[in-house]
């Protein structure tokens, strides 16, 4: 009896060799990379495909953009200038009354998590600390936190209990690792002017528990930091598992890749033995890093040790592993007066990301009060619409044989431009002997799919477009899979293809 089709042997296959599905093991893991590869990316995230992201803290109060708490004390940028005429010299006026300008008053996660779940999310990820060093939990080890400043308000147990309410894993995002570095800026002072040579409240030991300490090496490069004092990586520490074991997230993002060396790689294998006696489980969490491909950039990495993030960018085929995409309608917190993405381009990042093994975190920003703008509330609802619609093709679906057909080109890598896709680009996915095959546009009268012509593609027993009643007209021809779409299609950006196969025994 011959095998049914190329299709379902090369699925089968990719299904094992990509799928990485956690095992059932006692595995223990150590700082050795070797003790690392032994990871496995648990099946919930291989499922779920889209996660909300909340890049959220006190630069939102100024609302000018990334990077506040740096760039406020580098004379002559513009956010040096936007904050000497809004709220006085950094000498006088520094980031520390930033942070208590913030009160977050309007904060409501029920709400917010509950509308995220509602349009699509399958998993939400809060940021716990950004390279300004403000804590956003209740934290033991370091004094200056959203609970003793600022909004008074433990923000990540506050998404984390919404979360559990609505049935969704929880994550945490951490950028603290180079902080030491990235905020030095805060010792310096102005060259020229009134206030030439008279330090900013950074240098005020006052305010030590505040800003980093300045070490002896003069180091402000805004990534990897040349040398780090063992305190500094000791703090660290402390902080992130401090963190961890409050939360017990099911998900954590680090902003690079493993920092400090050994002394990293034995908190990650932390994280993931400790894990699995949090949650009484066998398998690990998501943990994930980014390969910026030299070490002295942003920390190690080595594929199979973790879920790769491929930050604003993605892979240009199919991975062997699963991995992800951060990225954000606009600026990562929220700017007044921002651009945000299209639902065109957010609903096309998501399908070419999950056509090659992917997952897309999306950020949505919040204002400084803890509320949604209404364009971003619309483009959540656009993007939800269409899930309600397509979103069988999306979660629960694995890889393809190959990721789609077309003639636009998709770069990949960290920050790639977002190619608007047409109708004559397909994306394709799969879920047991089903392949799914989203058409990114509005298609009208007969469509032509390569992938399946005749003669390459077994033979094809029906073809449904989702969201619309009725098989749909077809045929296989050597030149491919001409399908007639309806003359009304059910959603728009794209639609997708349900195309099942005839189970031939011979």
């Amino acid at each position: 009896m011959r095998t049914q089709l190329i299709l379902l042997l090369a699925v089968a296959l990719i299904g094992n060799a990509i799928g990485q599905d956690a095992e059932k093991s006692h595995k223990t893991y150590s700082s050795s990379w070797s003790s690392l590869e032994q990871y496995r990316c648990p099946d919930w995230f291989r499922d779920a495909k889209f996660g909300i992201w909340s890049s959220w803290n006190a630069y939102t109060v100024p609302a000018v953009g990334d990077w506040y708490a740096r760039s406020m004390y580098i004379e002559g940028s513009d956010q040096y200038r936007y904050h000497l005429e809004n709220y006085g010299h950094p000498s006088q006026f520094g980031y520390k009354d930033i942070v208590n300008l913030w009160k977050a008053d309007r904060f409501l996660p029920d709400s917010l998590i509950s509308f995220f779940k509602e349009n699509g999310a399958r998993y939400f990820v809060a940021m716990a600390v950004h390279h300004d060093n403000f804590d956003l939990w209740d934290s033991k080890n370091h004094e200056w936190n959203s609970v003793n400043y600022g909004p008074h308000k433990n923000i990540i147990k506050m998404w984390q209990d919404a979360a559990i309410k609505y049935d969704l894993p929880f994550g945490i995002s951490s950028h603290l690792e180079r902080t030491w570095n990235w905020f030095q800026t805060a010792h310096g002072s102005d060259s020229s002017g009134k206030y030439k040579g008279v330090p900013y409240d950074g240098a005020n030991p006052e305010y030590s528990h505040i800003y980093p300490p300045k070490y002896g090496i003069d180091d402000t490069n805004p990534a990897y930091a040349r040398e780090f004092p063992q305190q500094w990586i000791d703090d660290y520490t402390l902080r992130i598992k401090d963190l961890l074991t409050q939360h017990k997230p099911d998900f954590f993002y680090v902003d690079g890749g493993i920092p400090f060396g050994v002394q990293g790689r034995q908190l990650v294998a932390w994280f993931y033995n400790n894990y699995r006696n949090w949650k009484n489980s066998d398998s690990d969490p998501v943990m994930t890093f980014k390969n910026f491909g030299h070490t002295d950039f942003h920390g190690d990495f080595r594929f199979g040790t973790c879920v790769e993030d491929i930050e604003r960018g993605r892979m240009a085929g199919i991975s062997p592993i699963p991995w992800q995409t951060d990225d954000s309608i606009g600026d990562w917190f929220w700017t007044k007066n921002d651009q945000y993405i299209s639902p065109r381009q957010f609903i096309h990042s998501l399908i070419d990301i999950v056509s090659k093994n992917g997952n897309l975190l999306m950020n949505i920003p919040l204002k400084a009060d803890g509320t949604m703008d209404e364009e971003a509330k619309m483009l959540i609802l656009e993007v939800g619409k269409w899930l309600k619609i397509n979103g069988e093709g999306i979660y629960e679906t694995r890889p393809f044989t190959i990721y789609g057909e077309g003639p636009t080109v998709v770069k990949g890598g960290f920050f790639s431009p977002k190619a608007i896709l047409t109708a004559d680009d397909f994306r394709f996915t799969s879920k047991g002997d089903t392949v799914f095959a989203f058409v990114c546009g509005n298609p009208v009268g007969e469509i032509t799919i390569k992938a399946f012509r005749d003669g390459f593609y077994h033979r094809i027993q029906t073809v449904e477009m989702l969201g619309s009643a009725g098989p749909l007209p077809f045929r296989q021809e050597k030149d491919g899979l001409k399908v007639t779409v309806p003359d009304r299609i059910p959603s728009d950006y794209a639609v997708c293809l349900r195309i099942v196969p005839k189970i031939i025994y011979e």
